[in-house]
This record gives C-alpha cells, structure tokens and sequence, in this order.
C-alpha cells in the first residue's frame, strides 16, 4: 500500500514538473507573439528583416534588423568554425585516449568552464583577446573574430561534456569488432566508435549553437555594437541579443515593441535550429 502510495505520489510530481516546463514555454512564447507580431505588421515585416537602419529616435524611426541578423549569424558561424572541431576532437581524446590521471585534471577543468559567468568570459575578452587582435591584426580590436573567439570557447564545456558522454556510451563491441578486423586503436575510434556516436554529437553541437546565438553579455563586451552589415571580420558589428540588452532600459512605445519582435526573431531562430536536429535525427533513425 506504502510503495503504490509512493508510486502515485511520485508521478503526480512528475507530471506538475512536466507541465509546468510546458506550460513556461508556451507562456514565454504568447508574450512574444502578442507583442511582437503586432510590431512587425505596423513597421512592415520586409522593413524589419530586410531593412539596413537601425534608428528609433529619428524621425520618421527605422527598424530594420538585417544588420544583427547577419552579425549574428556571423559571429555563430564563426563559434562554431572554432569551437566544434576543437571541442569533439577534445571529447574524443578525453573518451578514449586520455590518461587517467590527466583525466582527473582535464574534466575538472571543463566542468569548471562551463560554471564561469558570462560577464567573466566577457572581461576576458576584452582585457586579452581584444587587444590581441588589435595589435596582430589592426583596427579596432572589437569585432566579430573577437566575438567568434571568446564564443567559441564559451560553447566547449557544451560540446565536450555531451560528446564525450556520447563516445563512453557506445557498446564496448564496436571498438573491439574494429580491432578484430585489423584496425588500430585510432582507426577503430575515429571510424567505428565515432560514426556511432554522431547523434549525441550533433546534439552537443545544436546546444553549442543555441548558446552561441543566445549569449549577450559577454558578446555585448567585444562585438563592437555598430548597427552595420560588416565588410570583414574585423569590423565591428550589433546582433540581435545586444541590441535588445543595448536598448531595452529606455525604449518605449514601438521602439520596445520592436525590441520584442527583434527576440521573436531570435527565437524562431533557435526552433528552426532545433527543427533541423529533430529532422536529422529522424532521418538518420529511419535508415
């Protein structure tokens, strides 16, 4: 009677867990529907997402958000050029070819990268990769390859910690098959253990880029905040997450409506991102 109680108890708990995250969502999705659709269809959605001007206090204002659309994606391409090869090739050695007792110094250390705030990794950005990159290569030094950079190693601790679980996770069998059949140690990683892991990987990789699309702060601190559709990776540029931290303070009337719609962008972004995953993933389980 006790362990049935329990039982019963236990799933009602789970269930109100459950529906409340669903419940968080979609509240989070109605707010930025109401307010930021109707927002689109004053300023026009062609001006909004192709417009080249960002200027609310003008008169008429502007609010075109191609520039942060493409600084965003810039800077997102650009994490993920540097920290997804970095970061698999990192869970590869940590899974398979690691010492123990460097293990037991390394892991540590990524748990410990992914618990620094982001105002930190910001601070580091612009006391040392942004001066690097202004004595090496010119300019202003706070661009989008500062801003890739310090993103790039923001996603690491993600893309580590998920693909390295993912690796551990394959049966035994698959890395000993490969070597029954004359492979080495690295060829029976890299081609057997590997290939079936790629689901959880590719996973580690869409969170990487959901975090490197959804980071503001540290951004904010190297992207260099031009409102412009930059020519080169040196110059400076706005995305969409610091133009809504940048501006949200003091924006009133259409001008915070359409900071909110500038996140529903955003957020269709990330479901689109995930959209594609869930297809891979079914694709993939269907062969």
């Amino acid at each position: 009677m006790k362990q049935r109680f329990r039982e019963t108890l236990f799933q009602i708990i789970f269930l109100i867990a459950a529906t409340a995250s669903i419940a968080a969502v979609l509240l989070i999705c109605l707010f930025l529907f109401v307010n930021g659709v109707p927002a689109m269809a004053e300023i026009g959605l062609g001006d909004f997402l192709l417009g080249t001007k960002w200027a609310p206090q003008n008169s008429p204002p502007s609010y075109g958000i191609l520039p942060m659309i493409v600084g965003s994606l810039y800077v997102t391409a650009g994490a993920i050029i540097i920290g997804v090869p970095i970061g698999i090739f990192s869970a590869v050695f940590m899974a398979r070819f690691c010492p123990k007792k460097l293990y037991k110094i390394l892991k540590p250390a990524v748990d410990l990268l992914a618990g620094i705030p982001s105002i930190i990794y910001g601070f580091f950005g612009l006391v040392v990769i942004v001066p690097f990159i202004r004595n090496t290569f010119g300019g202003m030094g706070t661009s989008i390859l500062a801003a890739s950079i310090l993103l790039g190693i923001m996603i690491l601790p993600t893309i580590i910690g998920i693909s390295e679980a993912a690796i551990r996770a394959v049966p035994d069998s698959y890395y000993e098959g490969a070597l029954a059949l004359g492979a080495t140690h690295e060829r029976a990683v890299f081609f057997s253990v590997l290939p079936a892991a790629k689901s959880g990987i590719l996973a580690s990789v869409v969170l990487g880029i959901g975090r490197a699309i959804g980071e503001t702060m540290a951004v904010v601190m190297v992207v260099g905040n031009q409102t412009r559709i930059p020519d080169s990776i040196l110059k400076g540029v706005r995305t969409l997450t610091t133009n809504i931290v940048t501006e949200m303070s003091y924006a009133t009337d259409l001008h915070r409506e359409a900071l909110i719609a500038t996140g529903v962008v955003l957020f269709v972004f990330i479901l689109i991102i995930n959209l594609c995953f869930s297809l891979i993933k079914r694709k993939e389980g269907s062969k």
